[in-house]
């Protein structure tokens, strides 16, 4: 099977292909990509048998790459995370996917049953798990220490990342602090209404009083947020052109 690896971290991609090469002569790896753009052009030039699709790339995500290849036929296994919101969708939808890091028994599981599956009953599941992954997006799983909390992302006021941690402060005035950075969340955020105008924070568009033009964010809380000058711009054009709906 003409295969195609689409994942934005070289040592994934890496390990994925050394497994590959161990397990299953079949696989011939025919490229390597890290972003969605990168993977259209290759994939609709070398037209792959079956795909290795991470969630979240550089510059979208799984859903997007597949909406834009949707005239191609191939079979995909996702390559994702547990803590990503995605997965739940994944599992719903019975879609194939294996777990960073990847584990050589889940994988050589995931492509036994992808073969035995029909394209057109995969791309079934798939829109399936798509629906569910677009319908969930409005809400966060944070993993705690004894529990998994929900979080109502327009609810959700802002979020500090500190050594490794993040803070998610929502309005109800309830704070949940994670051991996970800000980047593993800032895809999902970004999609809901979410700016980052600093490294260290997160903040929901909708719970903005005012700006201050010295680089200062007014939350409706009384909460005070900082402007790094490299994301000045990028901040004002979010903030004058935010949907408040």
């Amino acid at each position: 099977m003409k295969t195609l690896i689409v994942e934005d971290k070289a040592y994934i991609r890496k390990g994925l292909l050394n497994l590959l090469q161990l397990i299953d002569s079949e696989v011939e790896v025919i490229g390597e990509c890290e972003s969605v753009k990168d993977a259209v052009v290759v994939a609709n030039a070398c037209k792959p048998e079956l795909l290795f699709l991470d969630i979240n790339l550089t510059d979208g995500n799984a859903f997007e790459f597949l909406e834009q290849t949707k005239s191609l036929n191939y079979k995909v296994i996702f390559i994702t995370a547990y803590e990503e919101f995605a997965l739940q969708a994944l599992k719903i939808g019975a879609v194939d996917y294996i777990l960073k890091p990847v584990d050589i028994n889940d994988l050589e599981l995931a492509l036994k049953k992808v073969k035995q599956l029909s394209i057109i009953e995969q791309q079934q599941r798939i829109q399936h798990a798509k629906s569910v992954w677009n319908n969930d997006a409005s809400k966060l799983i944070l993993s705690l220490h004894d529990s998994f909390q929900v979080i109502d992302l327009n609810e959700l006021m802002f979020c500090e990342s500190d050594k490794g941690y993040t803070s998610f402060y929502c309005s109800d005035g309830k704070k949940h602090v994670v051991s996970k950075t800000l980047k593993t969340f800032e895809e999902q955020l970004h999609t809901a209404n979410f700016t980052r105008p600093h490294q260290s924070f997160m903040v929901n568009l909708k719970f903005i009083d005012k700006y201050d033009k010295s680089g200062v964010i007014h939350l409706k809380n009384g909460k005070k947020i900082p402007v790094s000058s490299r994301k000045k711009e990028q901040f004002v054009n979010a903030f004058l052109n935010r949907n408040m709906d």
